[in-house]
């Protein structure tokens, strides 16, 4: 099957459009992130599963702490998107004027979003491309919104001027990826 394709159904297992926050040595963070599923059904056992790209910032800092937070963002918070998923934190500070507060584990808790869960990483898995960090949740708070944001309806919404930057922004993050995902092999049976 065409590449294109493939992706184009891959795309259809994409989780909400989420934000992830981390703090290290007084320098916070924030990122946009599609990639972040609830990973328990017990309910006193809060867990979520997070993957963060190897060439984020946020995967150093996670790496190196072993916390982020985690926020579901509700259907009106694409200026949010634009702020936190089309520049790299390297080249400044991404919270600047983002109401947030610190959460139990040091990182940013952002205001306003649909839910927030501050987190503790348990385990990991390094996939070449990314790593998925399994967290603890040691807190949780709800928001306001009524729908969470999905990354169709920020496709469907994002304004014209972000609609080439995103495009752009994900051909450079699949170039930076694509020679990282051949670190692994299939495991024979």
């Amino acid at each position: 099957m065409d590449p294109a394709q493939t992706y184009e159904l891959l795309r259809n297992l994409t989780t909400p459009v989420v934000a992830i926050t981390s703090a290290r040595n007084g320098k916070l963070n924030g990122m946009i992130s599609d990639g972040a599923v609830r990973c328990s059904i017990v309910p006193d056992i809060p867990r979520v599963l997070v993957q963060i790209h190897a060439f984020h910032l946020t995967h150093e800092i996670v790496r190196e702490t072993g916390r982020f937070a985690l926020h579901l963002l509700h259907a009106d918070q694409v200026d949010l998107v634009t702020k936190l998923g089309f520049v790299s934190g390297r080249d400044g500070d991404k919270l600047e004027g983002v109401p947030h507060r610190l959460g139990a584990t040091g990182c940013p808790i952002l205001e306003d979003c649909y839910a927030w869960f501050d987190c503790t990483v348990i385990n990991h898995m390094e996939t070449g491309i990314s790593t998925v960090f399994l967290g603890q949740v040691m807190d949780v708070g709800r928001g306001r919104g009524e729908d969470v944001l999905t990354p169709a309806r920020l496709r469907a919404v994002l304004p014209p001027e972000y609609r080439d930057q995103y495009v752009r922004h994900l051909a450079e993050a699949q170039t930076q990826a694509r020679p990282l995902a051949w670190q692994f092999t299939p495991i024979a049976e």
